[in-house]
């Protein structure tokens, strides 16, 4: 059932748009409003597939009206109504967001078609946001814990929102892909996620990584560049180990934060980007900032949201999962049959001390593929998983 709001302040127009619609077909269910006001309230209190507005409106107009609902729900399409003296107006609403708009009084034909391809539109939009949701099988998040339960619910709230998110946990655990779920899962998925290692990179060079550089700014500086804050415009940039960062970039990554400006290193141009960041730490960083080496306005900056990936070793109930997905995912990336590994071998395999993490699971996984037997047994993991 296609739910249509029709806005419109005139009550012989009003009426008549509400039984051409409710005529047309008995899956459509149409709702009025005699003013701007009242059909926001209703927008904001209620989902429609389509709104009709008429522009000319006396407390708030259909502009007013079509700015208000792209803020508030932007996947609803309007068409809006104009009278002869409007069609400027009309036309320029198609800049604004408004999916067409039709002339009063309405040709039938007109609208009903115009009505048609709004509803279809709206349909793809939906079908395209569950198909974002649907995060790709290359950063599944493997297991039932009530610890990767609470991450994965954490990340359903936060992906289509632009708050901030901070990552801890212990190296190996899979911080970098919950930053890849929060992305492939957010409205900015069609966009870059552009990622750092602030760690990887020497302490004078990350501000030119980070935020670029002109021609001259330094010896090597033969050509102006541009640094991964402008690459990921308009998406995600993903600082992994940020505690490993340089209290200079910490700085002009509070000023990005703070204005969504940066400067290319030797410029003093400033350059809007529109980002998300997400940043991830393996440190304590409340003892990073007690010892001065990480300021405490970025950490509150950043840790918006916390999300704490838990070691391995806390979540040893994940592992039967763990072992089934690796091993199918590694043998059928080396083209050899999917082994078996016994009830025994995933016990033994659970007592196991992961220091290392998944990225360690993952090695004693493929190790015991290419080395163990045709079922993998306790013996195998005993001889092949030691350390």
């Amino acid at each position: 059932m296609a739910r249509i709001l029709v806005i419109e302040d005139e009550a012989a127009i009003r009426r008549v748009l509400v039984k051409i619609l409710s005529e047309e077909s008995d899956k459509y269910q149409v709702f009025e409003a005699e003013d701007g006001l009242m059909g926001i309230e209703k927008i904001k209190n209620e989902d429609y597939d389509l709104v009709l507005c008429d522009i000319k409106m006396p407390k708030m107009d259909g502009v007013e009206v079509l700015e208000a609902v792209k803020k508030i729900k932007p996947e609803i399409p309007m068409i809006m109504i104009s009278g002869h003296g409007d069609l400027d107006t009309a036309v320029n609403t198609m800049r604004l967001g408004a999916f067409d708009y039709i002339s009063k009084p309405p040709d039938l034909n007109r609208l009903l078609n115009t009505v048609r391809n709004a509803l279809d539109r709206k349909e793809l939009v939906v079908e395209n946001k569950m198909l974002k949701k649907k995060v790709s099988k290359n950063y599944e998040m493997i297991g039932q814990s009530e610890a990767i339960t609470n991450i994965k619910d954490i990340i359903e709230k936060v992906a289509m929102t632009d708050a901030r998110v901070l990552i801890t946990g212990p190296n190996g655990t899979g911080k970098e892909l919950v930053a890849h779920w929060i992305h492939e899962k957010s409205d900015r998925s069609n966009a870059p996620m552009i990622e750092v290692n602030c760690a990887a990179i020497p302490g004078e060079l990350i501000e030119s990584e980070l935020f670029g550089h002109v021609k001259g700014a330094f010896t090597s500086a033969n050509k102006d560049r541009a640094g991964k804050f402008e690459a990921a415009n308009g998406g995600v940039i993903f600082l992994d180990e940020i505690g490993d960062m340089s209290l200079s970039a910490q700085a002009k990554v509070l000023r990005a934060l703070q204005e969504n400006k940066i400067q290319r290193v030797g410029s003093d141009k400033d350059i809007k980007v529109d980002v998300r960041i997400v940043a991830a730490t393996n440190k304590d960083l409340k003892k990073e900032i007690a010892e001065k080496r990480f300021r405490e306005d970025l950490y509150h900056r950043l840790a918006v949201i916390l999300v704490k990936v838990p070691a391995l070793n806390d979540r040893r109930d994940d592992i039967p999962l763990l072992v089934d997905y690796f091993s199918k995912k590694i043998s059928t990336e080396q083209g050899s049959p999917i082994k078996k590994f016994s009830d025994k071998a995933i016990k033994k395999l659970q007592q196991y001390d992961w220091t290392g993490n998944i990225r360690e699971l993952r090695n004693v996984i493929e190790r015991l593929i290419i080395l163990g037997g045709k079922e993998v047994s306790e013996e195998d993991v005993t001889l092949f998983a030691s350390k």
